[in-house]
């Protein structure tokens, strides 16, 4: 089986960051977000992608809604999403944009995990205590990006 090896890690940010430059210009006002599911997760569905433009407008709860549209995930299953540069849970109140200022990597991408609830417990990811909070699913558009 072949080991996870994560984006920040398949290559050389030399190599991505013209693209990235060029990707901010041609879009202002959407943020670059890495979304990978936790190396240990097994319940939850891997993503098609995990890099996206999310409008800086957006809140972190309507990311996870798309997201968890896309998975196709049943009401009663839930996920969280965790900030890599820290390990803890985001806060779904809060904008894109306000975990890209002060989250982001120095390659300008927010990376970003998302596990099960079963798995924050079992692994002790976060520490923080987990509500299951009902979210107001809203569809919107969320571009995805190609490594290409």
């Amino acid at each position: 089986m072949a080991s996870f090896l994560p984006f920040q890690h398949q290559k050389p940010f030399a190599s991505w960051q013209n693209k990235v430059v060029a990707i901010q210009i041609r879009f202002p006002y959407e943020l670059l977000v890495i979304l990978e599911r936790y190396s240990k997760e097994k319940m939850l569905p891997a993503l098609n992608r995990v890099k996206f433009l999310v409008p800086q407008d957006f809140t972190m709860g309507q990311f996870v809604a798309i997201i968890w549209n896309w998975m196709g995930l049943k009401s009663m299953q839930v996920f969280y999403f965790l900030v890599d540069s820290n390990n803890s849970l985001v806060n779904m109140s809060i904008t894109v944009a306000d975990v890209y200022a002060t989250d982001k990597d120095e390659d300008s991408f927010l990376y970003m995990t998302y596990a099960s609830q079963e798995m924050l417990k079992q692994q002790k990811l976060c520490s923080a205590f987990i509500d299951d909070i009902p979210i107001n699913i809203q569809l919107a558009k969320l571009t995805c990006f190609s490594q290409s």
